[in-house]
């Protein structure tokens, strides 16, 4: 919900890093890799209880996902760089709940459990509607820029990185944090599918 906010106020930052990037040879897929290797790093922090340090490479990890569709954008976005992205973004949200769970499994795995369940929902709604978008030749208006056609929805990446810091913040509150999450993702995950079905009838 947030993201078509915080997109068109990160864009100029991040352009002008991806710029630097380019000119030191740096390219999207590497930008990628990175994110997910700082992502994983984070995944491993929490699960020891370092929460603090894990909510600073979360952060680090999302601003180099931001990074590597600028890069993209200043050479030539391709296919598999956007195969790339999704499939390692989808890697990364799953990792953090468990990183939860392993860390305190006596208080933390049922709700981790929950809002993994959730982003099944949110991801399979996300990825069938833009893998039958592609089908049917639809353009994707409000996200120009993204390599397919997907649906918004309650809970995008902005939320999730948020939800994910204050579980960082306040680990004793995971399990609150965690059901509120999963609540808003099942919402996210019936109007995906009702306007899907929409937009395929």
């Amino acid at each position: 919900m947030l993201d078509r906010f915080a997109t068109p106020l990160l864009r100029p930052p991040l352009q002008a890093i991806a710029r630097v990037l380019v000119r030191a040879g740096i390219g999207a897929n590497s930008v990628t890799l990175a994110g997910f290797a700082v992502g994983m790093l984070a995944a491993i922090l929490v699960a020891t209880g370092a929460y603090s340090m894990g909510a600073i490479a979360l952060l680090a990890s999302r601003l180099l996902d931001g990074l590597d569709g600028a890069v993209a954008r200043e050479t030539q976005p391709t296919d598999a760089g956007g195969f790339l992205d999704i499939s390692l973004d989808f890697v990364f949200y799953a990792s953090i709940p468990l990183a939860f769970a392993v860390a305190n499994p006596v208080d933390h795995a049922l709700p981790a459990a929950a809002l993994l369940a959730a982003f099944i929902g949110t991801g399979s709604s996300f990825l069938a509607f833009a893998a039958l978008a592609a089908k049917r030749g639809m353009d994707n208006l409000a996200y120009p820029d993204k390599s397919f056609y997907f649906l918004g929805g309650l809970t995008e990446a902005t939320e999730t990185l948020a939800f994910f810091v204050a579980m960082c913040l306040w680990p004793a509150h995971f399990d609150v944090l965690a059901y509120t999450f999963a609540a808003l993702c099942a919402i996210t995950t019936a109007t995906r599918i009702w306007w899907g079905w929409r937009a395929f009838s």
